[in-house]
């Protein structure tokens, strides 16, 4: 089976994680896809099993000695940004100009300067209810292809290949439960990046903050002096925090504050936010501001009427990989040998491997293929998941090949 066809068949899963939930994985649909692919590993002869947590592992044996253990990682879940339940894909040969997908929703070559690049290639793009769920079910099709291709050429030279499927990414918690240490790799890659070549090392430290306001209701009437409007005084705290450092104003290395889900009323309003930056003393002060803009609130309108919380969540991965930059040097030249231009760009977000890196397991990020990710207008080139199975099988043997 194809990495294609493999990704055909996963996007019909329903996989969509849930921040409110304490489970794990936090929807069952997860679950579902993971036994899933412990089922097909083990199908294939490889030695594969799901822990009660869901984390699916699996093993392919070396057939060279004296090689490190690599390991390639993907997660199952799609992220709770928009729906990604009845994914219904469909492939288009792309002729250039806008394509309408449905539901109103259109894949426009204004806001996607990326398509002119893809004129005459197929596109596989959604029907406009849904995300297509490339991020990342392209990730798992390319490294499960990849596994079959070992295991069905005995002439094809290994180390010990370790892999996992793991949920629960999108909400930040797919490294909670992982067993690191049983696990046992040295290094590896998460593929779970965008356009195809991309190559990932440097990502985002973040937070997940909160600013929560009381309030004090009485009847408009008889306001003056008296109310005090959760509303009003949670928008006063939100323009303390620039507007030039929100996300729709920044790109490459620039950090920002977003506030992501605000729920509000009188007497009561609560925002969570995320806060970003690449850099890690920048990061610190965008955290001291966050906190310092409701000090300075509760000084003009009574202590305890903000309560600011920041909670760190994953850390740049730079320093770590560039401690084991051979990661990055082999999968540049893996690329370029499968016909691939590398592209090293910095993440505006995480990835599992960021957390990985920090637990003594170096995994810097591979593109998957595709583009638009959280979104009606994901799409990836119906080529990209095979390529980049071949990027995956290149790697293992420029590792072999050190030997």
């Amino acid at each position: 089976m194809t990495a294609k066809e493999r990704f055909l068949k996963y996007v019909t899963f329903h996989t969509t994680s849930d921040e409110n939930s304490s489970s794990c994985p936090s929807t069952e649909g997860q679950r579902t896809l993971l036994s899933f692919l412990k089922e097909e590993l083990l199908a294939m002869g490889i030695a594969a099993e799901q822990d009660e947590n869901g984390y699916v592992t699996a093993r392919i044996p070396a057939n060279a000695e004296g090689l490190p253990v690599l390991c390639f990682l993907a997660h199952v879940d799609t992220s709770p940004a928009v729906s990604g339940e009845n994914v219904r894909p469909r492939e288009v040969v792309y002729e250039g100009g806008d394509i309408p997908l449905g539901n109103g929703v259109t894949l426009s070559e204004k806001d996607n300067p990326d398509l002119r690049e893809l004129i005459g290639e197929t596109l596989i793009v959604t029907d406009g209810n849904t995300l297509l769920g490339a991020d990342d079910k392209a990730g798992v099709a390319e490294i499960v292809t990849a596994a079959e291709r070992m295991v069905n050429d005995p002439s094809f030279r290994h180390g010990e290949i370790a892999i996992a499927f793991t949920p629960d990414e999108e909400i930040g918690r797919g490294t909670d439960l992982f067993d690191v240490e049983k696990f046992a790799a040295d290094f590896g890659y998460t593929v779970d990046g965008g356009k195809l070549g991309e190559i990932e090392y440097e990502n985002f430290n973040a937070a997940a903050a909160t600013i929560e306001v009381k309030g004090y209701s009485i009847h408009p009437g008889g306001a003056k002096n008296r109310m005090k409007n959760a509303v009003d005084l949670f928008c006063e705290f939100h323009d303390l925090l620039p507007e030039a450092d929100r996300p729709v104003h920044t790109e490459n290395y620039e950090g920002f504050y977003m506030a992501d889900e605000l729920s509000a009323d009188v007497e009561k309003a609560t925002c969570k936010y995320i806060i970003r930056d690449h850099d890690g003393e920048n990061f610190r002060r965008r955290k001291e501001f966050f906190l310092s803009c409701a000090d300075f609130l509760n000084g003009k309108y009574g202590e305890g009427t903000f309560t600011a919380t920041v909670k760190d969540s994953y850390y740049n991965m730079a320093s770590v990989i560039r401690e084991n930059f051979h990661l990055v040097e082999n999968a540049r030249k893996a690329m370029k040998d499968c016909g691939i231009e590398p592209i090293t760009v910095p993440i505006r977000g995480g990835t599992d491997g960021a957390r990985l890196s920090f637990l003594g397991l170096p995994c810097p990020n591979l593109s998957t293929g595709g583009y638009n990710f959280h979104s009606r207008t994901e799409f990836i080139p119906a080529g990209a998941p095979d390529r980049m199975t071949e990027v995956i099988l290149k790697i293992v043997s420029l590792y072999a090949e050190r030997q």
